[in-house]
């Protein structure tokens, strides 16, 4: 029976195991969270994968971009042996701030020789000044002469008309003397004069006639003094005198060729030497409008030619001392920005040229970033898009802001020495991209300094509205006209 038993058994077993277990079901509280978890996981994903979705239609990216700035190199503007050298590479220095000092005593030894200078050209001013006006004396003094020559000249022509009427006078003294001798001298015969009466009319006319004869000779002798011959033409009278004879005497003439001599010294030239003394006196006169002699004259000597050189010969050895201050407070050679020195090649002892480059400083506050778009992305940028930076340097943990400022007129490859296209005019289209500068907003150097050819990230966000200067363009205004041209503003 037992074995009989097991031998039932056996089958049944085997059944057993051969049959298929029924699915054992998931306790009820894993089925309870396993619906929200995949719910969350999606939200999850939704909200991350949603905003870089939006994210990337939305702005416009490259990373061929680098931080760029202005280099400034440090150069002298004098000669000299470097005395000393104030500063390091990767030292941070301020405008202003003493970098190299090269010996001052050859330039101090110049500003003392200039100042000799200036010191004498001073003492020839003075020296110059009191010449004009010894000039000016003498000219005044040849003025005067001038006029008394003209009035001595008209006091003579008045003389000789005087004499031609004394001498009419004495012609009717000599014609009564006459008349009174012949009647005596037919009455003495009769005797009814006397003898005595006789000799007294005698002598009346011989009288007479000696008083004809000299008032005649006094008149030759006034006409000749005035240059004329001692008788006139015929059918002139003896007071007859050609007219403007007081403008053509060699005496006149002379004071005038006097004056205008002296007058030369001062820079005073007639308008014409055909004047007439009296024309270049009343020329003198226009020179202020209303005739005052005390401010021509002091206008003459305001410009007088001497008085001129010196005052040039002052101001040419005052500038002289002026370059010579100048060089030697180049001696002093400082930092004209703000920034880093670097690429200093300069020591102590050394002697240096006029723009031998020292040193160079680069600015840490003009930063900017140069991004190389692809031209198949310059579609939608314009100047004032707003654009977020990311630099390698920061490990993407901290977000630069800035805006675009410009585009540059010209691809690389046409900027390149070399351009791409051969001598052939053949070209093979590449996607070429054009440089596009991104000024930096709210950058401080202090809290988190960018350095020059850093790699930037940049990403311009096309749905902000452009902001700032020339905000939705591609090209910037004109640039403005300095004021010599005027205060005209930029044609947009």
């Amino acid at each position: 029976m037992p074995a009989e038993d097991a031998k039932t058994q056996a089958p049944e077993k085997s059944a057993n195991a051969e049959a298929p277990k029924p699915a054992t079901p998931l306790p009820r509280k894993r089925r309870r969270w396993a619906l929200p978890l995949i719910v969350l996981v999606a939200i999850g994903i939704l909200a991350v994968g949603i905003p870089k979705v939006l994210r990337a239609l939305n702005t416009v990216s490259t990373d061929d971009a680098y931080v760029n700035s202005y280099v400034t190199f440090v150069a002298p503007r004098v000669a000299g042996q470097v005395a000393r050298v104030q500063v390091e590479d990767n030292n941070r220095v301020k405008k202003g701030a003493v970098l190299v000092e090269l010996d001052p005593e050859p330039y101090r030894v110049q500003v003392e020789i200039k100042q000799a200078t200036v010191d004498a050209a001073q003492a020839d001013l003075v020296v110059a000044e009191a010449s004009v006006r010894g000039e000016v004396a003498q000219t005044r003094s040849g003025r005067f002469k001038l006029v008394h020559a003209i009035e001595d000249v008209d006091n003579q022509i008045a003389t000789i008309r005087a004499r031609v009427a004394t001498w009419e006078e004495s012609k009717a003294t000599l014609v009564l003397a006459q008349a009174e001798f012949d009647r005596t001298e037919r009455l003495v015969a009769t005797k009814v004069v006397s003898s005595e009466q006789y000799d007294q009319k005698r002598e009346a006319l011989d009288v007479a006639k000696a008083q004809v004869r000299q008032s005649l000779e006094n008149i030759h002798q006034a006409r000749v003094a005035l240059g004329l011959p001692a008788e006139p033409a015929p059918g002139a009278s003896l007071a007859d005198v050609p007219a403007n004879l007081d403008q053509n005497t060699s005496s006149v003439r002379e004071a005038l060729a006097d004056l205008l001599q002296s007058a030369a010294k001062l820079g005073l030239v007639p308008p014409s030497y055909d004047l007439m003394p009296k024309e270049v006196i009343a020329d003198f006169y226009k020179r202020d409008p209303g005739g005052d002699i005390n401010r021509i004259y002091a206008a003459v000597i305001q410009n007088a030619p001497d008085l001129k050189r010196a005052q040039a010969s002052l101001l040419q050895a005052q500038r002289d001392l002026d370059q010579a201050k100048l060089d030697l407070r180049y001696c002093t050679i400082v930092a004209e920005i703000d920034g880093v020195v670097t690429r200093r090649n300069v020591n102590p002892g050394n002697n240096v040229q006029v723009g031998q480059s020292l040193m160079a400083i680069r600015s840490l506050k003009d930063i900017w970033v140069d991004a190389n778009f692809k031209e198949t992305q310059l579609r939608n940028l314009r100047i004032g898009q707003r654009v977020d930076l990311k630099l390698d340097m920061y490990g993407g943990k901290r977000t630069f802001e800035g805006r675009i400022s410009g585009f540059t007129n010209g691809t690389g490859s046409t900027l390149s020495l070399l351009p791409a296209q051969n001598a052939t005019g053949n070209f093979v289209k590449v996607v070429q991209r054009l440089p596009v500068r991104i000024e930096l907003t709210n950058y401080d150097p202090d809290k988190a300094p960018l350095f020059v050819g850093l790699s930037v990230t940049p990403s311009v966000d096309l749905q902000t509205a452009p902001t700032g200067p020339h905000a939705g363009k591609f090209l910037q205004a004109e640039a403005e006209a300095d004021s010599a041209a005027g205060d005209k503003p930029a044609t947009p």
